[in-house]
């Protein structure tokens, strides 16, 4: 094998970080673990047959005998590794990933790349690198959806945005938004799991205890889960992300279990923990909220796809994925003034969550408007088109445009929507203090909470709601008519900046009651 022509993983092309310049080699002996993402049974890398994902959910153990890897792709996988003196250190066949670790001289060869070391000195980020396509020997090149982990520059930003003068606007607890979006006052997710991806920080179990006391709720159950290294590790600006995301979640469904994933902020690192999530049996997650990304131009063609593939697991085994839309308007802070939608938000099997403004008074919605204070440079919902993911079936009668710039029908961005302005944000407690945050970071697990106290009263997972939630349409969701994201506006029914709009728990719940079974 090591003499044949290795032929390159399409879409592993990388280049180096803006900014970033070349510092030294990588040392031979340095250890390096890389995950490999394999096609499905039957040679596909997305499942063929769409009706399995829309259809009736399948069991873990289902997915895995129907959809999981090919036991002599994997087997090829492991001679390969061994035939360039690799490790193989986890094979989970249900996700099709198999991991292996070695010295930099041996991954450089099995993989026909050079490792770097890499440096932005604005920022003093180091990363280790590559430039090029990432090969593999013909033997295998077939069965490699991607190769993950030979470079781990950080990938993702963090959706939250904290106010920068904590003073005076008090904004709002996440249980008076839930009762301002008339969420079911009588469940509390009891029963249900709610994963929750992080690429960094942590959270402290004093600061959750503090919080939810205050609030006159019990604490829920929080449970940190380790991925490929990462773990719960409190004391840097991520914290506020974290927090954010397990203590609205939680003030939403105080009796759900929160199992926190924790990875590092690596491709590698994203994928495993959402494959991670997606397959986890022992803690069982119904709900993933996912506060992270980055414009999908940012990533690799590969990276896209095994995590396209690993969100399609989640919509046939039944669990539903929210992902924050972005908090920097249409163009995504993206630096050449295009117009960008973020990744994995525009992912076709996740519901992406957009941001508003809202106002209330005696308990009542006043005003709520698309989120957008670019001019006070506190940012904006994301939203807009896809360039890569083709218009989903279930978006095809709502009215999303041709992306202006390409001229391509892709995916519309967000779903969905919620207060994300920091100005009218979420009260969090981080690091022991008390401070007004939002960013759409806070629309994820605001989400998710809904969708576990839905699961609760259902008696059973929603899973891949998307189809259901645009089959329902405007009667269970506040329809958002004002506002602009910084190119596209506000208007009745789906639109780039709010989706459907935000929600009306109560309508919702019961319009999916009165849905019938799959």
């Amino acid at each position: 094998m090591p003499n044949s022509k290795p032929n390159a993983i399409p879409g592993s092309h990388r280049e180096p970080m803006a900014g970033a310049r070349y510092v030294s080699p990588v040392p031979d002996k340095e250890k390096v673990s890389v995950t490999l993402v394999l096609r499905r049974q039957g040679g596909q890398s997305l499942i063929a047959d769409k009706s399995a994902v829309l259809g009736r959910r399948q069991s873990r153990q289902e997915f895995a005998s129907t959809h999981g890897a090919d036991a002599g792709d994997m087997e090829a996988i492991e001679a390969f590794a061994h035939e360039y003196g690799l490790a193989v250190v986890r094979r989970h066949d249900p996700s099709r990933r198999i991991v292996l670790t070695g010295p930099v001289e041996a991954m450089q060869k099995a993989f026909n790349v050079q490792l770097g070391v890499y440096e932005i000195p604005e920022t003093g980020i180091r990363y280790r690198g590559r430039t090029g396509s990432v090969s593999v020997p013909p033997e295998i090149s077939a069965a490699v959806i991607a190769v993950l982990g030979l470079d781990n520059r950080p990938v993702a930003k963090p959706h939250v945005r904290r106010k920068k003068k904590q003073s005076p606007a008090p904004g709002f607890t996440p249980v008076q938004l839930a009762k301002l979006y008339d969420f079911p006052p009588h469940l509390d997710g009891s029963g249900q799991t709610i994963g929750i991806i992080e690429l960094g920080g942590g959270y402290t179990t004093t600061d959750l205890t503090t919080y939810f006391t205050d609030l006159g709720l019990k604490p829920p159950s929080v449970k940190a889960v380790s991925v490929d290294g990462g773990t719960n590790q409190p004391g840097d600006s991520a914290d506020a992300e974290v927090m954010l995301d397990i203590e609205v979640a939680g003030a939403v469904a105080p009796s759900a279990h929160i199992a926190v994933y924790f990875a590092p902020n690596t491709d590698q690192g994203f994928v495993d923990a959402i494959s991670e999530a997606v397959h986890d049996s022992r803690n069982n997650p119904s709900v993933i909220s996912i506060s992270w990304g980055a414009s999908e131009d940012s990533w690799t063609e590969q990276a896209r796809n095994a995590m396209e593939a690993a969100f399609e697991d989640a919509a046939t085994v039944g669990v539903t994925v929210t992902v924050a839309a972005g908090d920097n308007g249409a163009t995504d802070c993206a630096s050449d003034g295009k117009l960008h939608v973020d990744f994995p938000a525009a992912s076709e099997y996740v519901l992406s969550c957009g941001g508003t403004k809202v106002e209330a008074s005696s308990g009542k919605i006043t005003s709520e408007v698309v989120w957008n204070e670019l001019t006070h440079n506190e940012g904006a919902t994301g939203g807009g088109v896809s360039k890569f993911f083709s218009l989903p079936s279930y978006q095809k009668n709502v009215g999303v445009p041709l992306q202006p710039e390409t001229r391509f029908w892709g995916r519309g961005v967000p779903d969905v929507s919620g207060d994300a302005d920091p100005n009218t944000g979420y009260q969090i407690r981080v690091d022991g203090k008390t401070e007004l945050i939002g960013g759409t970071s806070a629309v994820a697990p605001l989400w998710a909470g809904l969708f576990a106290l839905m699961n609760q009263q259902l008696g059973k997972p929603l899973g891949f709601a998307n189809p259901s939630l645009y089959k329902i349409g405007s009667p269970a969701f506040r329809d958002i008519l004002h506002g602009t994201d910084g190119h596209y506006r506000a208007t009745r029914g789906w639109d780039a900046c709010t989706g459907l709009g935000s929600p009306d728990g109560a309508k919702l719940l019961q319009a999916l009651q009165s849905l019938p079974a799959h």
